[in-house]
């Protein structure tokens, strides 16, 4: 069983703060790593697999550092988001390379289980710049844990990948967490952590918004408070109205019309209706205002 330890760590370029000051210890199982794309997940991957130095703070697996500590990679596996794939080798090609660079006693016979452990056996002797991006994928997972990492990093692992295979992946997860190898992937889909982590560690902005269990973290960003755009016959009476409901917690009114911040969304688009029949008032357009991913997760940073 391996671990992986941030303490304090901060990245930056020049003025912009990719990563600010996160602190996280990931242990054996699988974790989430979420956050909306430009979060700074792809960076604190690379942290971990030793790619970049942190500007502040330490960055360790088992207490060694991860910059400038090629040992690690004896333990450590990572699937980059970006491919860097030549597309005239075979996977058996590739998959046996990545294991004769780690020196490995018997490289086919490491290299013919990995690929059987992503269901890439049949496939093997064709070109790689003939499969699928699903394909690809697994193909690069194959040689990521051709050497048996106690450690895996995957970024965004899920992508181009069909229903089957994802769920292939995601099983595959799961069964190396639960033999005690410690996983860490990234993700802007909630519903992909849900399905492969029960742990999840959410960036915003380059900073950590929120560590736990899933099922609370999911509970914090449904129960958030809720913008609502309305436009109405009568703003202003409208806006009387609303200030008595309790599902209401603000209310703004401006030249576009009203902006209610609601505390409990389906209270709140249950009363409205019934509101504006009450007062007379015809509703001419109520539309979610911050519903967009970037917002849904910002909420954390204040939670």
């Amino acid at each position: 069983m391996s671990t992986i330890e941030l303490t304090n760590v901060s990245r930056w370029y020049g003025n912009v703060v990719a990563v600010n000051d996160i602190s996280m210890t990931l242990d054996a199982g699988v974790t989430g790593l979420l956050g909306p794309n430009g979060a700074g997940k792809t960076t604190v991957l690379h942290m971990m697999a030793g790619f970049l130095a942190p500007s502040r703070g330490t960055v360790t697996v088992d207490g060694a550092p991860t910059w400038r500590h090629p040992d690690v990679y004896r333990k450590l596996g990572l699937v980059n988001e970006r491919e860097a794939v030549h597309g005239f080798l075979s996977a058996w090609d590739f998959v046996l390379a990545s294991a004769k660079m780690h020196k490995l006693a018997d490289p086919r016979g490491a290299a013919t289980r990995a690929l059987a452990l992503v269901e890439m056996t049949e496939a093997q002797d064709r070109r790689i710049e003939t499969f699928s991006k699903g394909m690809r994928q697994r193909t690069r997972v194959a040689a990521a844990l051709v050497h048996e990492p106690q450690v895996l990093l995957l970024d965004e692992p899920f992508n181009g990948m069909d229903p089957r295979q994802r769920m292939h992946m995601m099983d595959l997860l799961h069964s190396l967490g639960d033999r005690g190898h410690t996983i860490l992937f990234s993700s802007h889909i909630l519903e992909e952590v849900e399905q492969v982590s029960g742990t999840v560690q959410v960036i915003v902005a380059g900073r950590l918004a929120a560590s736990g269990d899933y099922r609370r973290i999911r509970r914090l960003m449904t129960n958030r408070p809720h913008l609502f755009a309305v436009q109405s016959s009568d703003d202003r009476r409208l806006a009387v109205a609303l200030i008595a409901e309790k599902s209401v917690s603000g209310v703004e009114i401006d030249g576009n019309g009203l902006s209610v911040r609601a505390s409990d969304y389906g209270s709140f688009t249950r009363a409205l209706p019934r509101i504006a029949l009450a007062e007379g008032i015809r509703l001419r357009r109520l539309l979610p205002s911050d519903e967009s991913l970037e917002s849904v997760f910002s909420y954390l940073l204040e939670a």
